[in-house]
């Protein structure tokens, strides 16, 4: 056994010498190969500027028309960067970094001694711009340009060839090196084999199976405590880890429940103050005022006049007041439940809505709140922002779910984090445990769904 491991050592020893050999050749040539391609992407790009610049400057020249400055004016701005970046990238290599600073000489040159100038003189219309000697001399530099950029690709291509023979004949080394190894090791692998399946490799596949569970969300995952060892351990603290995981997310879903029910309690405090105290106090004070109004003798018709200009403008203010509580918190929601306020919204849309209710008695409070602002803030989004001729809502409650789907047919295009109050609407019906999903594609319209569990059933 001594003599045979001696023996299988240097072996594999040697196998292994060869496989680092050639894997540090293969890191060296991927590195390199990065690089290269990092290269022309940085070349392309430069040339692209050029061309850019021709084409910009020729098509003002020709139709004098701003819009053709466009890319010129983005490729004057992009080439002393990008001119940079290529030099940047070739600095360790003697040929293509001359290469490159010919390239950006010729660039800058071009630009300032060529480009700019006749762009100034495009916009004053002096004639000579247009002439068949000033084109051919601009075809003639960015000709020189592009010649020298061939011959810096076709100098970084030839070196990604040698490397990649470099390379062929690394693995080919490696390949010769492994099958060596593996023939004069089989033996003793077979041995070593069936404990190291049924001891590690058996443990690790069930640890890695259960961790890709835990990374999709299934926080329940678990793994069996049986291995012996560091399997063992490993077990016994992938476990604790989940259980801590699945703690933490609990205790946030409460945590957010209850910062959405401690907000909608205290819209509907600060909604139940504005209408038992400021609203009845105006109320109070407009009817003081027409009866003031009553009392004024026919003589003092003027300060009749000014007191109903008052009346009604207190008036207003009442019904503006009335309408910001509405807003923080429609009474009706809580007064009549979900099938009024939605009825109530419908009504009031700045677009025609078909509204279907599918629902039997009262929800829990939060999940008609929900309910409510998803609908509220599609239709508003659908008449503010998707230009909506006309839209559709469909409410429908089961046993454990309450299902809203708003669809109109507006211009599309809304996303979550576009400041449409989307991304509120996201926090909220997720806190209660809920999915909203949204589809709107740009000229589609827009489809707005949410689900949210009900908790066991209807309210009493």
């Amino acid at each position: 056994m001594i003599g045979s491991s001696v023996l299988l050592a240097l072996v594999i020893g040697a196998a292994f010498a060869v496989l680092l050999i050639a894997i540090q050749r293969s890191r060296t040539d991927t590195r390199r190969a990065i690089h290269s391609q990092d290269v022309l992407l940085a070349a392309n790009a430069l040339e692209g500027s050029v061309l850019d610049l021709e084409t910009g400057q020729r098509g003002f020249l020709l139709t004098h028309q701003a819009q053709f400055l466009l890319p010129w004016q983005q490729a004057r701005a992009a080439v002393p960067g990008e001119g940079r970046t290529l030099l940047g990238l070739v600095s360790g290599d003697a040929g293509q970094s001359a290469r490159a600073r010919q390239i950006v000489a010729d660039t800058r040159s071009y630009l300032a001694d060529y480009s700019l100038p006749l762009v100034q003189a495009a916009e004053h219309n002096e004639p000579a711009t247009k002439t068949v000697p000033v084109i051919a001399e601009g075809e003639a530099r960015v000709s020189v340009i592009r010649g020298i950029f061939g011959q810096l690709l076709a100098a970084e291509r030839t070196s990604v060839r040698a490397r990649d023979a470099a390379s062929r004949s690394a693995a080919t080394a490696a390949y010769i090196g492994a099958l060596v190894g593996i023939i004069a090791s089989i033996a003793l692998v077979a041995l070593y084999a069936g404990f190291l399946t049924r001891a590690i490799v058996a443990p690790i596949r069930r640890a890695a199976s259960v961790t890709r569970r835990l990374a999709g969300g299934d926080l329940t995952s678990r793994l069996p405590e049986s291995g012996i060892g560091e399997i063992g351990e490993l077990q016994r603290s992938f476990n604790q880890m989940a259980a801590s995981l699945e703690r933490s997310r609990d205790e946030l879903i409460e945590s957010r429940a209850r910062l959405v029910v401690t907000a909608d309690e205290t819209r509907r405090r600060f909604e139940r103050d504005l209408h038992d105290g400021a609203q009845q106090r105006f109320v109070t004070t407009a009817l003081r005022l027409r009866s003031a109004q009553a009392g004024v003798p026919p003589e003092l018709a003027k300060l009749s006049g000014e007191l109903d200009g008052v009346a009604d403008e207190l008036s207003a203010a009442i019904d503006q007041l009335r309408h910001f509580a509405q807003g923080i918190h429609p009474a009706i929601l809580a007064e009549g439940g979900l099938g009024p306020a939605m009825r109530k919204l419908a009504r009031q849309s700045a677009v025609p809505v078909e509204l279907e209710m599918q629902t039997n008695g009262r929800l829990p409070e939060q999940v008609e709140v929900a309910a409510y602002y998803v609908v509220s803030e599609a239709l508003t989004n659908a008449a503010k922002h998707g230009k909506a001729s006309r839209a559709a809502v469909t409410v429908d409650s089961g046993p454990d779910t309450l299902r809203v789907v708003i669809v109109d047919d507006g211009i599309g295009g809304a996303e979550f984090g576009r400041g449409s109050g989307l991304v509120g609407l996201k926090d909220r019906v997720e806190a209660l445990g809920g999915t909203i999903t949204l589809q709107s594609e740009p000229g589609t319209g827009t489809s707005l769904s949410v689900e949210l569990p009900v908790d066991g059933g209807v309210a009493a």
